[in-house]
């Protein structure tokens, strides 16, 4: 198993600091005390920066350095009509390729979500959210495919967790997987793609809801 850079762990951890709100929206990045903080140097926070500044998680301004990037309703809607299209695609590939051990694994990590979602961590949700989503993805056997689209789930995690915040949220998160799995142990993927749209469609609904009070 590879070991990951200085850097990639710095941008996973200030990933997660985003996500879980520890770094809040509009907040400055004082490099200096988040590099003493993580305990490395400021060269792969610095990085790291750059990697999520490509990702629109923090914005740079000259002469004040990095900011944490406000939530933004038309920027949520961007990123999930391009992930819808992609999704599409990744799912209407994959889904004839299911075994049926396939589908029992992706069934399993459904329970997963709904054992996380027991918890008040919205990190571990999360988590366990995304494997179930990506188990899915992964059977469509086009890695570059899935790369583009992981890329676009880490754009939104702040806003994923809040939705993630809210317990009606979640018994609706919860739900919806229970009729992803019906319909791929059925292997129908017109009705998966629909369920998958619906899905991104509420929590576009749910989080901008939030943010644009």
């Amino acid at each position: 198993m590879s070991t990951l850079t200085a850097q990639e762990q710095v941008l996973r951890e200030v990933r997660q600091l985003i996500a879980n709100g520890t770094l809040k929206a509009g907040q400055q990045v004082k490099q200096d005390t988040l590099s003493a903080q993580l305990g490395v140097s400021r060269v792969p926070l610095r990085e790291a920066l750059k990697v999520l500044e490509g990702e629109g998680q923090v914005v740079y301004h000259p002469h004040r350095g990095y900011f944490v990037a406000e939530l933004s309703v038309s920027d949520l809607v961007e990123v999930y009509r391009i992930r819808a299209l992609l999704e599409e695609e990744a799912l209407s590939v994959a889904i004839p390729q299911m075994t049926d051990e396939d589908v029992d694994y992706i069934s399993d990590l459904a329970d997963e979500v709904r054992v996380a979602s027991s918890t008040a961590d919205v990190a571990a949700i999360s988590a366990a959210n995304r494997r179930f989503h990506f188990a899915m993805f992964d059977c469509s056997s086009m890695p570059r495919l899935v790369r583009i689209i992981r890329t676009l789930w880490d754009s939104t995690d702040a806003y994923r967790s809040v939705y993630m915040a809210s317990s009606i949220n979640l018994e609706h998160m919860n739900a919806e997987h229970d009729e992803m799995i019906a319909a791929l142990r059925q292997r129908d993927v017109a009705r998966s793609i629909q369920l998958q749209a619906e899905h991104r469609e509420n929590s576009v609904t749910a989080v901008s809801k939030v943010i644009s009070r």
